[in-house]
C-alpha cells in the first residue's frame, strides 16, 4: 500500500520509495514479495480498476483506500496465483476503520463471477494516446504485449571473444557478440562469470551507445552520467581510456564495485555535466541523459504512471542543455553519443534534431553491422529501437541513440 501511494499519488519511482515503504519488513523474501505485489499493480492498474469498476455500483475515487486494497488483492489472486482467500487475508487488515464490507464483497463479487485479467495488459490512457499519436497502432499493441511478462535477462561480456563459449556455458543464446540472454529464474550472482567479473547485466538496448563507439584502441572516452556503470566498462573493455562521471555518489559506489568485479579500469570522477569548469577534450563523449524511461516499462511500469506531458517536456529541456554542454568535451574530429531509454519522440529525435540545427556536428551514420541483428539504424546517424524490436527473441527496451562527428 505504501510503495502504491509513493508512484501513484506521490510521483516517486518504485525502486526510489522501496527502503521507505518496507522499512519495517525483517525478511527479505517478505520485501521482495511487497515489491512484486506493487509492480504487478503498476503492469495491470487500468485493466485491475475496471474491474473494480465493474463489481461497485457507485464508482470508487481513483486515490480511495479501498480501490488501493482492491487492486492488492485483485493483483495477487488473477496475475500472481496467490490463494484468494489468501489474497484478501492481506488487506483486510489494511481496511480497520474503512470500508471492509465493500472490499470483500467486491473481492467475493469478482471471484464468484470467474474474473480474469487479459492476456495483454492494457497501457494507461495518456500513455496509449501519445504513443499512437507518435509511432502508430503497431507500436502500441506491440507495447501491450511487451509489458505482459517480465523480461528475459541480458549479459555483457567483458570478452566478446568468448561469446559462443559463455552462451554454451550459461544455456543462454546470444543475439550480438559479447552478448548472452537467458531466461529468467534463478539468482545472478550465483551463475558462473559473476564472482569473477567475466559478464554483468544489462538490456541489449542500453548497450548500443558504446557499441557505436567502436574499438578505442587507447583513445580516451568521457562517459557522462555514467553510474552503475554498464556502458563505462563495455567502453574499459572495447580499449578506450575513459573517465566516468556521475552527479550520484550512491550510484558512483556502485560504478567503483562493478569495476573493481570486473577488473576494468576507469578514473571515476563525482561532477554534474551543466557544472562551469577547465574541461579537458575527449576522443568520444557519451551522454546517456535523464530522461522519462519510459522504454524500461517491462521491468519498471511504474514509469508509465510517472511520465507525464510536463516531465518529458522538462527532461528534454535538460537535456538539451546537457547536449550542448557535453559537445565541449570532443576533440575535433570526435565523437558524440547521445542516449536516452525513452520512447518518446520529445526526448529523442527532437533533441537531437535541435542540437544538430544549432551545433558545428555532423550526423555520423551508423551502420548495420554496428548493431546487433535485427536493430535497424534509421537515417541521419541514429537508432531507434521499439517495442517490437526483437520480438520473437523475448524483446528489447526502447531506446534512442544518435552519434554526431565533430568538424
Amino acid at each position: 500500500m505504501r510503495l502504491l501511494d509513493a508512484v501513484l499519488r506521490q510521483g516517486l519511482p518504485l525502486e526510489a520509495a522501496l527502503g521507505n515503504a518496507t522499512a519495517g519488513i525483517d525478511r527479505a523474501d517478505d520485501r521482495a514479495f511487497a515489491r512484486a505485489i506493487a509492480a504487478e499493480v503498476l503492469r495491470r492498474l487500468p485493466d485491475l480498476d475496471a474491474l473494480i469498476d465493474s463489481h461497485t455500483a457507485k464508482k470508487l475515487p481513483h486515490d480511495a483506500k479501498a480501490r488501493f486494497a482492491l487492486r492488492i488483492a485483485l493483483a495477487q489472486a488473477l496475475a500472481l496465483g496467490t490463494p484468494p482467500h489468501a489474497a484478501i487475508a492481506t488487506v483486510l487488515p489494511l481496511m480497520d476503520g474503512g470500508p471492509r464490507r465493500l472490499v470483500h464483497g467486491v473481492f467475493g463479487a469478482a471471484m464468484r463471477a470467474g474474473a480474469t485479467l487479459p492476456g495483454q495488459p492494457a497501457l494507461p490512457r495518456p500513455v496509449e494516446k501519445r504513443w499512437r499519436k507518435a509511432w502508430k497502432q503497431d507500436m502500441v499493441d506491440a507495447a501491450r504485449a511487451a509489458i505482459a511478462a517480465p523480461p528475459p535477462v541480458d549479459l555483457t561480456l567483458r570478452d566478446p571473444a568468448a561469446t559462443a563459449e559463455w552462451a554454451e556455458r550459461l544455456g543462454g543464446v546470444s543475439l550480438a557478440p559479447g552478448h548472452v540472454r537467458l531466461a529468467r529464474g534463478g539468482a545472478i550472482a550465483d551463475l558462473p562469470g559473476f564472482a569473477d567479473g567475466q559478464w554483468w547485466v544489462q538490456d541489449i538496448a542500453a548497450s548500443l551507445p558504446a557499441r557505436v563507439a567502436g574499438a578505442g584502441e587507447g583513445r580516451s572516452a568521457l562517459d557522462l552520467c555514467a553510474a552503475p556503470g554498464g556502458k563505462t566498462m563495455q567502453l574499459a573493455a572495447a580499449g578506450w581510456q575513459v573517465t566516468a562521471t556521475d552527479l550520484s555518489a550512491p550510484r558512483l559506489e556502485r560504478l567503483r564495485e562493478n569495476l573493481a568485479r570486473t577488473g576494468l579500469a576507469a578514473e571515476v570522477r563525482q561532477a554534474d555535466v551543466m557544472a562551469e569548469e577547465p574541461r579537458p577534450v575527449f576522443d568520444a563523449v557519451l551522454l546517456d541523459a535523464p530522461c522519462s524511461a519510459t522504454g524500461i516499462f517491462r521491468r519498471h511500469p511504474d514509469v508509465l504512471h510517472r511520465a507525464t506531458d510536463r516531465a518529458i517536456a522538462g527532461f528534454a529541456e535538460q537535456q538539451a542543455a546537457m547536449l550542448r554542454q557535453a559537445a565541449g568535451w570532443v576533440k575535433p574530429g570526435g565523437t558524440l553519443i547521445y542516449a536516452v531509454c525513452s520512447l518518446e519522440p520529445a526526448e529523442g529525435e527532437m533533441v537531437a534534431d535541435g542540437f544538430a540545427a544549432e551545433q558545428g556536428f555532423t550526423r555520423d551514420p551508423i551502420r548495420p553491422e554496428e548493431l546487433p541483428e535485427g536493430i535497424v539504424p534509421g537515417g541521419a546517424g541514429r537508432v531507434r529501437v521499439l517495442p517490437g524490436a526483437l520480438a520473437k527473441q523475448g524483446g528489447a527496451d526502447g531506446f534512442f541513440v544518435a552519434r554526431f562527428r565533430r568538424g
